[in-house]
This record gives C-alpha cells, structure tokens and sequence, in this order.
C-alpha cells in the first residue's frame, strides 16, 4: 500500500509531498507524474514515480494498486477536467485503492461560481463509482492574490469587482497539511466525509489593501470597479478572455459571500491556526 499523490509536480502536489515525507518514510510515498525529469527531485528524496497522464487514460494503469490511499489534486486546465478527472477514477476504481481524496472547492454543491461547476461533476463521479472517498474542499489560496504583488505596488491599487465582499483564504501550505493529514490519519476517521476547508480569519479587499500598504509603505487603495470594467482592464493587460472571465466571475462570487465561509475542518486537520493574510504579504514582498 502506497500513498500516492497525482499532479505531484504542481504547486500544491509537491506542498502535499513536502507535508507526507515529514510524517511518513518515503518509500511508503508515490508521485504520479507526466515528466520523469520535472520530477527528479522527488525521486533523489526517495519517493516512487508513476508516470501518467490524465489524458492518455492507458497510461493510468499503472499508476494505483490495491489498498493505496490516493489524493486527485484538480487538474488546471479548466474545461477540460472532466473527462481528465474521469480518467482518474476509473483507473483508482479498477486498483482497488482503499481511500480517493479530492481537491474539489469550498461549498460544494452549494458553489454556484462557473468555476466550481467541474468540481461539482468529479464529486458526482466519485460518489457514483462506489469508492471510498474524502472531499477535501478547498476555499481560495492566499497566493492567488499575493503570487504577483508587481501590478499592485506598480498602480497603486488592488482592482476588483467585489465590493464589499470578504475571503477565508489560507495558503498552499495549509491545504497541503490537510491532506496530508487526511492520507497519513486513521482511515475510518476520514472516510466518506467532505470537509469544507478555509481560512480562520476572512478579509476584505480593503483590509488586503491596507495591510499591502502598511507593509510596503506604499500608498495602495482598493479599487472597486464594475464587473465590465474590470474584465477590460483584466484582458487589457494581456489576460486570455476566457481566464479574465473566470476571475471576474470569481469575484461576484466573493461579492456574494461565497468564500467567506469559515469552519473549524482546516485548522482543525492541520492541528493549527490557518495562515495569517499578513503572513503571507510578507513572504510575497520579501522576493518582490
């Protein structure tokens, strides 16, 4: 039995790696993977790699056996998820892998955001399969609005379509120990459950501003702009006009209350409180 993790060479697939070999011996860990020499390091850590890809489903094969623990980190490329996820599934079903974890989106079938709706469709998959799953549903990255901090500090201004709406964000780092946990715990106590996972403390785009400025001692304003607006400055500034609309509907959907939701499930899992906003601007404006 195997702890396997698919996308390992993403963002959050090596945060979650990071967080397995801190809690169990590498050669119990599994990284599926497309590129062998992305994942080099993995490997010189002792991890085992599968080679798959999500879109050549023959190749998925290979990548689970009977009883492994398997985490399905969210393809990336949006539209396409579902018959890549689907992949995923059949494959894990065909193994025989004891636990499926999903990292779907905070609210589950309750998000009604355009970019929940392949979430909403894998969850649907996976319960339909019969597999033993865990729903790890993840509200929004800190790094989302802390990764690129140039433009803000460049104009002087956070832009957005959100009005007074608030995030419970928490960072990578976060949701990585959370399913780790959830992969390294007592089986039986995260079987077939979803967990809403998010931030302890919600901000405003305000608030965010404010706390750039303070940090930055530049002066930085929130810039609350209609959804038109925005997606003009968005594809304006170089933004691809199907990926603009997806953050300006993400937006609304902030607007609306939709990431505001905090529970106790993350901090809970991680065994500690979530990361502080002001944290993670930090780090951000340390290598800008």
């Amino acid at each position: 039995m195997s702890i396997v993790v698919t996308g390992a060479t993403g963002q959050l697939g090596r945060l979650v790696i990071d967080a397995l070999l801190a809690a169990v011996p590498a050669e119990s860990v599994a990284a599926v993977v497309r590129d062998k020499e992305k994942a080099a390091d993995l490997a010189e850590r002792g991890v085992e790699l599968r080679i798959a890809d999500y879109d050549r489903p023959e190749t998925l094969a290979e990548a689970f056996g009977a009883g492994d623990r398997v985490l399905l980190v969210s393809a990336n490329e949006v539209g396409r998820r579902v018959p890549q996820h689907t992949a995923v599934i059949d494959a894990a079903k065909a193994a025989g892998v004891a636990q499926l974890a999903y990292t779907g989106v905070l609210g589950g079938d309750e998000a009604d955001f355009d970019l929940a709706a392949e979430h909403k469709v894998t969850e649907r998959l996976i319960l339909d399969s019969g597999l033993p799953y865990t729903f790890l549903r993840n509200g929004w990255y800190t790094e989302n609005y802390t990764a690129n901090l140039a433009p803000v500090l460049a104009h002087g201004a956070v832009v957005a379509n959100a009005g007074e709406g608030r995030v419970a964000s928490a960072t990578r780092a976060d949701y990585a120990a959370a399913a780790a946990a959830v992969l390294t715990g007592p089986a039986e106590e995260h079987l077939n459950r979803a967990y809403e996972l998010s931030g302890d403390v919600s901000w405003s785009f305000a608030e965010y501003a404010a706390e750039v400025a303070a940090q930055s001692g530049q002066e930085i304003t929130y810039s609350n702009v209609p959804a038109e607006t925005h997606l003009a400055i968005l594809t304006g500034a170089g933004v691809p006009a199907p990926f603009a609309e997806i953050l300006v509907d993400v937006d609304r959907a902030v607007e609306h209350g939709a990431l505001a939701r905090r529970t106790d499930d993350l901090s809970r899992l991680i065994g500690r409180p979530t990361t502080p906003i002001a944290v993670t601007i930090k780090a951000a404006l340390d290598v800008s």
